[in-house]
């Protein structure tokens, strides 16, 4: 079997883990917890990380901060991805926003330039959760410098793309916001759990409050201070003192222990992941759909992408030879039943293309060539 992804946490992981746990710990949220963020946020290149327990949690904490902040509203227009995951799509309908599907492109499988632009000047929509798929690196400056212009909010989902560049800098870096995921199969795992990063100062304490039911310990004095003062609220009280509807999207130090041990692996496996998907590109042949190879870029491949029009013998055969494998992502949120049952069905043409012909297969830390050659051929001899 040819698995779509291997597990990042390895035996001297959890031997390291168990002499840990032998020292009794805490094991909620703790110090390891604020090492981890701080350690996270150094690598990707933004002042402030909030450890949660998802990508899933991230992204719904930073459109629901983007709410408390009073930078959105309700009913107000956000642009999905019509290629992106479930709960990139999901937090809108649940938070009463307004949500917008973008078609994508068929180089890197982001949003379409064209569209975006078009949404953005027609629609005035707040934000652009900007999906990066699979690793592949888009045309992030256009991006940003467009919702620079139209005052849209960036925030990029990087759950997929950890490790990825533009111009030597990491994505997710590059927006407002940024959420990665560290479930099992990604390139790190805690396990569960997941991140949301800023280089705001205000949203970062909204994170940290909502992430944690809405009460004020993971601020820093000066903004406890201040809250307890305008509210009037006596240091007994703050203890239970909550400023703000939150949830309970903590993580544990348990989880944060496997973290710190993973941020020291995260260069290996991309480097890894980026060989695989050079060998994928040369070894199929060029009458083959491929991503478009761009200057500049590093590419920290999730899993690769197949558009194939012969689909299903495509499927039959990599099953046959033990080949894990699954639709692109999602397909077309625009066909989802979710989506559908509110809002109707959305056709996109690329979306749509995708979501017809749509697999991808697998790009791991571990894979060897022998590996991708074995799927390559497959691939090559049913398209």
């Amino acid at each position: 079997m040819i698995s779509l992804v291997k597990d990042t946490i390895d035996n001297s992981d959890i031997d390291s883990l168990i002499d840990w746990l032998k020292t009794y710990p805490r094991l909620t949220k703790g110090p390891l917890t604020l090492e981890f963020e701080k350690q996270w946020a150094n690598y990707i290149g933004t002042k402030y990380a909030t450890y949660v327990n998802s990508g899933s949690s991230a992204n719904l904490l930073a459109l629901y901060c983007l709410i408390e902040n009073g930078i959105i509203k309700r009913n107000d227009k956000i642009i999905i991805p019509a290629v992106s995951w479930a709960t990139d799509l999901s937090p809108v309908f649940q938070l009463g926003l307004d949500p917008i599907l973008c078609d994508v492109n068929l180089e890197d499988l982001a949003v379409d330039i064209n569209h975006l632009e078009h949404i953005i000047k027609t629609q005035n929509p707040k934000v652009l959760m900007l999906v990066h798929v699979l690793g592949l690196v888009c045309n992030i400056v256009t991006i940003r410098d467009l919702c620079k212009k139209y005052n849209v909010v960036l925030i990029e989902d990087t759950c997929e793309s950890l490790g990825s560049k533009f111009n030597n800098q990491l994505l997710g870096s590059f927006g407002d916001i940024s959420t990665f995921s560290f479930y099992f199969g990604h390139h790190i795992s805690t396990i569960e759990g997941g991140m949301v990063c800023t280089n705001d100062k205000k949203l970062d304490d909204l994170f940290r409050s909502i992430r944690n039911h809405g009460w004020d310990r993971d601020w820093d004095k000066q903004t406890q201070e201040e809250m307890r003062k305008k509210y009037d609220i006596k240091e007994f009280d703050a203890l239970y003192t909550f400023y703000y509807s939150g949830f309970n999207f903590r993580s544990t130090d348990l989880q944060a222990f496997i973290g710190l041990r993973q941020l020291h692996k995260i260069n290996s496996y991309c480097q890894n992941r980026n060989k695989n998907y050079n060998f994928y590109h040369s070894y199929l042949k060029d009458s083959i759909w491929k991503p478009k190879l761009k200057e500049n870029v590093y590419v920290s491949n999730f899993a690769w992408p197949i558009l194939s029009e012969n689909k299903d013998n495509t499927v039959k055969s990599l099953k046959e030879n033990d080949i894990e494998c699954r639709p692109l992502i999602c397909g077309s949120m625009g066909k989802q039943p979710f989506y559908t049952k509110q809002k109707g069905e959305c056709k996109l043409q690329n979306a749509d293309y995708i979501h017809l012909n749509g697999i991808y297969v697998p790009n791991h830390q571990l894979m060897t060539d022998s590996e991708i050659e074995k799927i390559c051929k497959i691939i090559n001899d049913n398209n």
